[in-house]
């Protein structure tokens, strides 16, 4: 699309990938509409674990399919594989063991180490200049241990990242615990991560949207798109569910797991997975959890800790069992299990909330954003995984760069046509 025009995009999915998308579309000068089945945010968005935390490895680390595979009779493991016959994730997860290995984990860094630091930057801007109140901290967080395995492991992930500008610090037990005096005696050590920021994710992505809408973006829920609409082996719009047609010189699809889907009908697969992860927040309180000073991960457990301002959200676990929104009730007890480990006066009270939301999963681990091969005018932003909220807004400045035809050398590792 040459420079200078002004298009009208379709971003399909209004998730905190398709609103980012929007907004620098609509900043650099397209006139935007955003299509959302459902309602804002109402996918991984909503609920996710409210941290942007760049410089972390892919899920691909050696060993990891062997050790789910291992574990897959347990459901409170935090890698956890649903025991069922579904062929498309068993075809997924052999391609994604062959991921696993030391060289690709030092590539994938090499590719989205430079991309978290960017989209922080664009984080603390946009807060600022759009005045997103969004209980936004930019305090960095702390990966906690309890095990020498898990202390060496958050070593190795800092070592990875500290060439890329990163400047992870180790602390020692006693140390952590001044730090944050609610953690009791199994913590043994920690990792600080100065880069990186906190948030309340559904505050921010419903900020975040109105700060597009003022731009020109029409953001419109409830309308269900059915496919693209090509001529030519061009995109000129999407047809909806009810029947109608919206007209578009672009489009862009950023609905998580589901724009698998859109992209298969014409012609292309991507190697996604949804990926469910979960929450509970903890009412902060005498019976309930600590005002804990910072966000962090508890290593072991793999579940993020976030302070908000009347709750704890205990987040994170990855379950693979298929395109559905149930609620395990084992998954949401480990993740109290895993808090209780490390903060040990965490209390009785009842959850105030308890969630659920799919994660599109790239075989690859990292995100699957460009143009689509074989049809012009169609983009996909997808496959962010655990990092959704952390690489938002500079995916949105990659597709904006992409479809306004101002090319973006960044795209080059990303691009669909990887696989």
């Amino acid at each position: 699309m040459p420079t200078g025009s002004s298009p009208r995009v379709v971003v399909v999915g209004a998730g905190v990938i398709g609103v980012s998308c929007a907004y620098y579309l609509a900043r650099a000068g397209a006139r935007v509409v955003i299509l959302e089945r459902e309602r804002l945010g109402a996918g991984a968005s909503w609920g996710n674990a409210g941290t942007a935390t760049p410089g972390h490895p892919p899920l691909n680390k050696p060993g990891q399919v062997a050790k789910a595979v291992r574990q897959m009779l347990d459901p409170t493991s935090p890698l956890y594989i649903h025991p069922s016959w579904n062929p498309g994730l068993w075809r997924w997860l052999i391609g994604f063991a062959r991921y696993c290995t030391p060289e690709h984990v030092t590539r994938a860094v090499a590719i989205m180490a430079p991309l978290g630091q960017q989209s922080l930057a664009l984080f603390d801007r946009l807060v600022v200049e759009e005045r997103i109140e969004c209980e936004y901290r930019r305090e960095g967080y702390y990966d906690v241990c309890a095990t020498e395995a898990g202390l060496a492991e958050a070593r190795r992930e800092a070592s990875l990242i500290e060439p890329h500008g990163y400047r992870p610090q180790v602390l020692d037990g006693d140390e952590m615990r001044r730090r944050e005096p609610a953690l009791g005696p199994h913590t043994i050590g920690a990792v600080f991560h100065p880069e990186a920021a906190s948030m309340d994710p559904a505050l921010f992505v419903e900020r975040f949207a109105r700060a597009a809408v003022r731009r020109g973006v029409e953001l419109r829920e409830g309308v269900e798109v059915a496919s693209v609409v090509v001529s030519g082996a061009r995109a000129t719009g999407v047809a909806l569910a009810n029947g109608s047609v919206e007209p578009a010189d672009a489009v862009v699809l950023a609905t998580g797991p589901l724009s698998l889907q859109l992209a298969r009908r014409l012609g292309t697969r991507l190697p996604v997975q949804p990926g469910k992860g979960y929450h509970r927040d903890i009412p902060i309180g005498p019976n309930g959890a600590p005002r804990m000073r910072i966000a962090c991960v508890l290593n072991e457990a793999s579940t993020f800790c976030l302070p908000m301002e009347t709750v704890v959200r205990f987040a994170g676990t990855m379950e693979f069992s298929g395109a559905n929104r149930v609620m395990r009730l084992p998954r949401l007890q480990q993740l109290t299990r895993a808090g209780r480990l490390y903060f040990p006066g965490i209390g009785t009270a009842r959850p105030v909330s308890e969630w659920c939301g799919l994660r599109p999963m790239s075989v690859d681990g990292m995100p699957i954003v460009g143009p689509l091969p074989g049809v012009e005018g169609v983009s996909v932003a997808t496959g962010h995984g655990m990092l959704g909220l952390t690489l938002a807004p500079v995916t949105g400045e990659l597709i904006a760069n992409q479809v306004m035809g101002r090319g973006d050398a960044r795209l080059e590792g990303l691009a669909p046509g990887r696989f």
